[in-house]
């Protein structure tokens, strides 16, 4: 808890926040389309910048319906022109680790395909086709991750989670469980083995001359709710073993209703091992991002 806290991007969250998010933690944003978790990734992604000297990374695992607009939303906020990666190139390893390689800042691994993504809702054959994909765009997703944070990078944005009731059916949450425990928060050393394979022993110098601190790497997931209130997301249960029961972090953003009037408002579920306001705080999005107003007095 000596670590300077990752700002949000956002000052008044920041302050929510007892100073603003755990380095090394995994933060999970809850809410309905459109409420705003895109943009509230993109500030956070942006504010690596001035605290480590690099912005973070937009790990998209939209399948379904249209684009979230990152690279919209990053020029038009911060005049960020993202450098996209497409999870369907081969991973060229020969000059993976040289200075003017680009690793890029954005990967959307799925196509936008219309598919459903649960277990439950697709034929056996379906499954299968969903598993066989995941595994051919595995090696490329190791790739993007472990070739930013030799780079410097330390926050990952994780878009397009849709709900689920089981997230162990979700092929979306199969593949984030295996990227937080197997990439984020991996000794690099043994991610770069699960990437570079065959080619390990030929690199081991550069891999050696490019260790970091897995522990500061840190994890916003934007996840899709069910409800668009915020009142129905705060009665929910955590289910134990899922994202939300696990997070160090959880925040909701939802709707609030006042009378003839419907605003946007954010709670702070929980925010282990630190301080936080837990009244409900109203904000707002233009084009400069999401403005949290202080959270009125009892």
């Amino acid at each position: 808890m000596g670590q300077e806290r990752h700002s949000t991007g956002s000052d008044e969250l920041d302050q929510m926040l007892g100073g603003g998010l755990v380095p090394g933690t995994l933060t999970v944003v809850v809410g309905a389309t459109g409420i705003g978790k895109t943009q509230l990734g993109v500030q956070y992604a942006q504010a690596g910048i001035e605290q480590e000297g690099r912005r973070g990374i937009v790990f998209d695992m939209s399948a379904r319906g249209d684009s979230q607009s990152h690279a919209e939303y990053a020029e038009r906020m911060f005049d960020w022109q993202m450098s996209k990666v497409s999870c369907d190139q081969h991973v060229r390893l020969d000059d993976f680790f040289g200075a003017d390689r680009d690793h890029g800042d954005y990967l959307h691994v799925f196509d936008y395909s219309g598919r459903r993504v649960t277990k439950r809702d697709l034929e056996f054959d379906q499954w299968q086709q969903w598993q066989a994909e995941l595994n051919a765009k595995l090696r490329t997703s190791i790739a993007f991750l472990y070739g930013n944070f030799i780079r410097g990078a330390r926050r990952v944005v994780v878009d397009g989670i849709e709900p689920t009731d089981r997230p162990h059916e979700s092929i979306q949450f199969n593949l984030f469980e295996y990227v937080y425990h197997q990439v984020l928060r991996k000794d690099p050393a043994w991610v770069a083995r699960d990437l570079l394979r065959e080619a390990y022993r030929r690199n081991a110098t550069a891999v050696s001359e490019c260790i970091y601190d897995a522990g500061a790497n840190s994890c916003l997931l934007l996840y899709t709710s069910h409800e668009a209130l915020l009142d129905d997301m705060i009665a929910r249960p955590l289910d134990e073993g899922g994202a939300l029961a696990n997070a160090n972090t959880l925040i909701y953003l939802g709707k609030i209703r006042d009378g003839n009037r419907v605003s946007r408002g954010l709670y702070i579920a929980k925010h282990r091992g630190s301080a936080c306001d837990d009244r409900i705080a109203t904000f707002d999005i233009d084009d400069s991002g999401l403005h949290v107003q202080p959270a009125a007095e009892a």
